[in-house]
């Protein structure tokens, strides 16, 4: 396996190889919105629920973006990734143009003034977070595939692409990993 976690950076995609049967990440990219020496904090960014954003909060009505499940750590907590500074301010820059979290009035004032719009903003209920070194750990072990993020990735690809799309970007051996079947035992 590459050695990977040297690429492990706030800003990289965590991609769960095929063979990662833990029901909280089978299939799941998770952009890495944190990493330190003291720990490591990302979203998962393909896990979509059943809720938007009008159902859990009354101002912000006519809002349907939907909300992901960020992660087991902390489900109650709601957290957002925004490619809108100028109107959402206070967040952290993790990439160039993308930001994790930020003034969340702004933001709901910018959803009743319509200048926020469901493309430049997602919302995860809960986190993925890893304790120092347990995450640079799991990689050695080949539970992760590290990759470089962009905003196309996260803003546009659509949930259900995201991990295929996300090893064929990757290239070489990971490609092959794309095709790899959900259920091998039953092919």
């Amino acid at each position: 396996m590459i050695k990977d976690h040297l690429q492990l950076k706030a800003g990289a995609l965590l991609i769960s190889p095929p063979m990662q049967w833990d029901p909280n990440f089978r299939r799941t990219v998770v952009f890495l919105c944190e990493h330190s020496d003291s720990g490591s904090f990302g979203l998962i960014l393909n896990r979509p629920l059943s809720l938007v954003m009008e159902q859990v909060f009354e101002d912000m009505e006519g809002f349907g973006e939907e909300i992901r499940w960020g992660g087991p750590v902390q489900p109650e907590t709601l957290h957002f990734l925004h490619r809108i500074p100028e109107i959402i301010t206070g967040g952290d820059e993790v990439l160039p143009g993308i930001f994790w979290g930020g003034d969340f009035e702004m933001l709901k004032a910018g959803v009743r003034t319509k200048q926020v719009h469901s493309e430049d903003v997602r919302f995860f209920l809960g986190y993925s977070g890893w304790s120092t070194g347990q995450l640079s750990g799991e990689i050695e072990e080949g539970g992760w595939i590290v990759s470089e993020s962009n905003p196309h990735t996260i803003f546009e690809t659509s949930e259900s692409a995201l991990w295929r799309e996300s090893l064929l970007q990757k290239g070489g051996s990971y490609a092959v990993l794309a095709n790899f079947p959900d259920h091998p035992t039953l092919n």
